[in-house]
């Protein structure tokens, strides 16, 4: 049966924070204005509720006062016709009335019920209010309205609302009104229930975003109509409802471009950390993490950053010493091979001819005579000293290399050291060796050994080297304290590279593949750490005159 195993992607830094950001900022941040929205709807529901029911109020109370006023105006009329005996005198006092009543439009005096019930048709039809009020003779007086004037002294003070106010009859003829629309008012009649509760603000309608609110009077009989429009919801609910969605949104936006920017900057400082650990496990341990430090800058990838510089500093220490070291073995391994090879190439050849000499004297079968037993002694001597030299030369190696080199200075006569280090030669091979000193050249100060074996291995060095049957010529010269040595012989020019590579162990002008002299190659390399010991330098030059030329730099000894 096969097994399946689900392993869950891991996502980036920047992925996790936009997860988190979306679960803790966007999401409750959406039920946040949601639940505002709704508790913002409900308000301005409740508040258009209200205020639908104040303005119907206001309406009915400023409906009485205009009744009650124009009433008792009636009442004192009336009373003023009754001190009038002559119908031509009430005429004309009625006519003057009527010019200084606000909002009259006319003024009559009938006798009976049934022309009072006619007027009160007439002015329905004409939708215009009337109040009447019988007098002491059984005739009734009456007054019929301008209900253009009537609806601006009612709706004075709510002339920037923009509601649709209503006010009817009992038989729901329009009396007076406020943004009136007949296609709204239509529509709002209909909506009014057939029995209806008097003398208290009632809400009625379908919808609960435009409360409407009527409020029926009995006495006298008339209704009053508040409907909120459409346009007014739109504005109180609809308006705020955007108005919160649009800033929940810009709050989200805003919070996402500053979290944005914050990440982005993150980010950039978290890829110089991954990068410089990529850097480290490929080896380049010289990479150091740069962030873009301000003051939003973590303290702990600030602490991280440091810490991180600093290990790689210290790797890249380690591994310089690292090379070092591994250098040192290689050059140690070269020593090492280079000088198995001296030893099996310099110690066979004197030891082979000490030992067939030595077989050869110690021959009881035959007759030596006294010449060939001196030639082979002589032989005999001359590899010994040549074994000894060869011996003393790689004891002076680990001397030099590890400065450990003890040499005993002392005033000495230079010219002498030059005839001394002349006769320790084995051999010429037909080369002069030419020495440039006055008598009276003063003391230098030097160890006279060591400084023998310096122009020794000079003189064998320039001999093994030289054209055939060239000299070998020593000039020396006084430069203030100094006593400057040039030991130069004719050979081919030998170029910068190479020359400056011949103080170093085991290198040869000559190398493994055309090699055409025997030697160690350490001879200038114990030259150099002889003359170094004894406070001096040396130094190395080549040109088309001499092919080879070794200065030596030595200290004038100070006057007795």
């Amino acid at each position: 049966m096969k097994k399946y195993s689900y392993e869950l992607k891991k996502l980036k830094i920047i992925e996790q924070i936009a997860i988190v950001f979306f679960i803790a900022v966007v999401i409750p941040m959406s039920i946040s204005g949601f639940i505002i929205n709704n508790i913002n709807q409900q308000s301005v529901r409740h508040q258009l509720r209200e205020s639908a029911i104040l303005v119907a109020s206001m309406v009915s109370d400023e409906m009485d006062f205009y009744i009650k006023n124009n009433e008792t105006t009636l009442s004192q009329i009336a009373d003023a016709l009754e001190y009038l005996p002559a119908k031509s005198q009430k005429n004309k006092f009625i006519k003057e009335v009527a010019k200084k009543y606000p909002n009259c439009k006319d003024i009559v005096i009938v006798k009976s019920q049934n022309e009072l019930e006619q007027i009160t048709d007439s002015a329905r039809l004409n939708e215009q209010p009337i109040l009447s009020t019988q007098m002491n003779d059984g005739s009734f007086l009456v007054v019929t309205y301008d209900a253009s004037n009537l609806d601006n002294q009612l709706f004075k003070s709510l002339e920037n609302d923009n509601r649709q106010i209503y006010i009817m009859d009992e038989n729901n003829h329009l009396i007076a009104s406020h943004n009136f629309t007949p296609d709204m008012f239509k529509e709002t009649i209909d909506l009014l229930p057939e029995d209806m509760i008097p003398e208290v603000p009632v809400i009625f309608g379908d919808e609960k975003n435009r409360p409407i609110v009527y409020i029926r009077r009995t006495n006298p009989d008339f209704t009053i109509v508040v409907n909120t429009t459409e346009n007014i919801t739109k504005h109180a609910i609809i308006d705020n409802r955007v108005k919160i969605i649009i800033s929940v949104l810009a709050a989200i936006l805003s919070m996402m471009v500053l979290v944005g920017f914050y990440i982005y900057y993150l980010y950039i400082n978290i890829r110089q950390l991954f990068k410089a650990v990529i850097a480290l496990s490929k080896g380049n341990y010289q990479r150091q993490i740069r962030l873009l430090s301000t003051s939003f800058t973590p303290y702990e990838m600030v602490f991280l950053a440091n810490e991180f510089n600093n290990m790689a500093s210290e790797i890249h220490k380690s591994y310089i010493e690292l090379k070092r070291k591994n250098k040192e073995l290689k050059e140690l391994n070269e020593f090492r091979s280079n000088l198995l090879d001296t030893v099996s190439h310099e110690l066979r050849t004197p030891l082979t001819s000490i030992q067939g000499y030595t077989s050869r004297l110690m021959r009881q079968d035959i007759v030596i005579d006294e010449e060939t037993k001196q030639k082979s002694l002589r032989i005999i001597k001359e590899q010994s000293e040549k074994l000894k030299r060869l011996i003393d030369d790689l004891l002076t190696i680990p001397d030099i290399e590890g400065m450990r080199l003890r040499t005993v200075s002392e005033n000495i006569w230079l010219n002498k050291v030059l005839e001394e280090a002349e006769l320790l030669l084995r051999k010429r091979d037909g080369h002069e060796i030419i020495v440039n000193i006055s008598d009276d050249f003063p003391k230098v100060t030097a160890d006279k050994g060591r400084l023998e074996q310096v122009f020794v291995n000079l003189y064998e060095n320039a001999i093994k080297y030289s054209y055939p049957d060239t000299p070998i010529l020593v000039d020396v010269e006084q430069k203030e304290d100094k006593a400057v040595i040039k030991v130069k012989n004719s050979c081919d020019k030998i170029p910068k590279k190479k020359l400056d590579t011949l103080f170093e162990k085991f290198v040869r002008l000559d190398d493994e593949m055309t090699r055409t002299t025997r030697g160690t190659g350490l001879g200038l390399f114990i030259v150099k750490g002889l003359i170094e010991a004894m406070e001096g330098s040396i130094t190395l030059s080549s040109d088309d005159n001499f092919g080879f030329c070794a200065t030596i730099t030595l200290n004038i000894a100070d006057e007795d």
